[in-house]
């Protein structure tokens, strides 16, 4: 039977107490113990209290602020081993100076932490003990922030080409559309004034009455006399 480990401890200073539960929340998840503080006595007290394996420090938290936090913990001898992994809103450039010489994991801004990236820091952190290569965490863009890529390929859509509409009171000629009062059948031969396209290619226009089609034979060829009628 496999020896069993006490479940490892981790401190959470955040003064954003949403936040606070969020982390606790997700990594209790994970099987770790976690303890929240919300300003900078409370912090130090259960700190000193808990002797956690690891402390995730806001910088800017009430009462006594996050370096003053970790430097007290460096000068004493509870809590001078302890890992610190630092969560701030500041950027590492505009914090306080010196807090790499005072021995921390790493330091994470707050804008560029997801929820996911913060499981994989604090389980890199608390690594096993047979696990050898060193833990560097920096800000999003550095080379060692984790980075998850997405390939995704864009799928084009069919081209469907438009409906053709037909123009509203007008024929077509060779494809272009044609307004009936512009008088022109659909045969391209310009049609009499007020006669429709309709009419010129053979079909009278409503309301109208036919005429009947005379043919030559019955008017008489040109220049034969035709027989007096009685």
């Amino acid at each position: 039977m496999e020896p069993t480990h006490p479940p490892l401890k981790v401190v959470i200073v955040e003064d954003n107490t949403s936040l606070a539960d969020i982390y606790k929340t997700r990594l209790e998840a994970l099987g770790y113990t976690c303890f929240a503080a919300y300003d900078g006595e409370q912090a130090l007290a259960t700190i000193q209290r808990e002797l956690p394996n690891l402390v995730l420090l806001d910088l800017m938290v009430p009462k006594i602020a996050g370096d003053q936090i970790l430097a007290r913990m460096r000068a004493s001898d509870w809590g001078k081993d302890i890992k610190v992994l630092i969560i701030s809103n500041l950027n590492e450039a505009d914090a306080p100076a010196g807090l790499r010489e005072q021995g921390i994991e790493g330091y994470a801004v707050k804008a560029n932490l997801s929820n996911d990236a913060l499981d994989r820091f604090v389980d890199r952190i608390l690594k096993p003990e047979d696990q050898t290569e060193d833990v560097m965490l920096e800000t999003k863009g550095s080379e060692n922030y984790p980075v998850v890529e997405a390939s995704i390929t864009p799928v084009a859509s069919p081209a469907v080409p438009p409906a053709a509409t037909a123009p509203a009171g007008g024929v077509t000629n060779g494809g272009t559309p044609v307004p009936q009062e512009l008088g022109v059948a659909a045969n391209g031969i310009p049609a009499q004034q007020g006669v429709s396209a309709a009419s010129s290619a053979g079909n009278p226009p409503s309301g109208t009455v036919a005429q009947p089609v005379v043919s030559p034979a019955e008017q008489g060829a040109p220049g034969t006399p035709t027989a007096p009628q009685q």
